[in-house]
């Protein structure tokens, strides 16, 4: 999936993931990535079932994880399994050879087993078929839909199926999402005005538009303040230079982030207005650790 149009300077110089994400199963993905120390899920999770713990407050409505590929934030938040375990797992040299459908079975069996948040309903939202289908069959998320809703408005199976979430979820998806994505995904929901969202946003890339698109439902969007979160290392020269570029253009220090070879996160959460009003985020996530800088 190509980067949006809005963004034709910003980010434009990033490496092609492209095939990774269209393989039946994560193994090439991870192949990839994990030469690259990516580590965006696990930095987001501790953010995310901070949000969770705040949002569901016996109300345990679905997770929607926005790009899910594979349905790693799902695996996280389900399991007793951290990224490192994950990767493991798919980069596995006893399992690099066996046929597809096999070690979709045997994955299945894999989670199962380590399951400890079986009532959390988990959604996914891609344009990758086979990396939804791979998510659907090992359990990893309990329903999971290959659409684009930059191009387009969601099928009535993904209107219906995402009408009752109550998290949205997104670790690395704007710069090819953008608000239009988010504006037809939040007018299916049952009551759009009650959704929360964490969004982890490169910094190469600005938030604003979605934001005020999130700011027409009645939500409040905030920045976590005074701290980044690590993505993973630059796969190139090319990359390197075209981020630290964009940063500055935005007016950001890349000091310590994407000068030192990462691109980094800003996280940006969204509350309804009353809730905002009420709870100051600090508080909401005081006992998240620092440390992602």
């Amino acid at each position: 999936m190509p980067l949006l149009d809005d963004n034709a300077l910003t980010g434009s110089i990033k490496t092609d993931f492209t095939d990774i994400y269209t393989q039946p199963d994560p193994r090439a993905y991870f192949g990839a990535l994990a030469g690259l120390e990516y580590q965006i899920p696990q930095r987001a999770l501790p953010v995310v079932e901070a949000v969770l713990a705040a949002r569901s407050a016996g109300d345990p409505r679905p997770v929607l994880d926005l790009c899910c590929s594979y349905g790693i934030n799902a695996a996280l938040l389900r399991h007793r399994l951290d990224l490192d375990d994950i990767t493991a797992r798919a980069t596995d040299p006893d399992l690099a050879d066996l046929p597809a459908d096999e070690l979709i079975e045997a994955d299945r069996v894999f989670y199962a087993e380590r399951l400890r948040r079986p009532d959390l309903p988990t959604l996914g939202l891609d344009v990758s078929a086979p990396a939804i289908d791979y998510a659907r069959r090992t359990g990893l998320l309990t329903d999971g839909w290959a659409e684009d809703l930059e191009a387009g408005d969601p099928s009535p199976e993904l209107a219906a199926g995402v009408a009752r979430t109550g998290l949205v979820v997104c670790t690395g998806g704007v710069g090819y999402i953008g608000h239009r994505t988010f504006e037809r995904l939040l007018r299916c929901m049952d009551d759009p005005g009650d959704a929360w969202l964490v969004v982890f946003v490169l910094r190469v890339f600005d938030y604003a538009d979605v934001a005020a698109a999130l700011a027409e439902f009645g939500l409040v969007t905030e920045r976590v303040e005074g701290e980044t979160f690590v993505q993973r290392r630059f796969a190139d020269d090319g990359e390197f230079r075209a981020a630290n570029a964009d940063v500055a253009r935005r007016g950001l220090d890349p000091t310590g982030r994407e000068a030192d070879g990462w691109y980094h996160a800003d996280c940006f959460v969204t509350r309804p207005a009353a809730v905002a009003a009420t709870t100051p985020l600090p508080d909401l996530l005081a006992g998240v650790g620092a440390g992602n800088r």
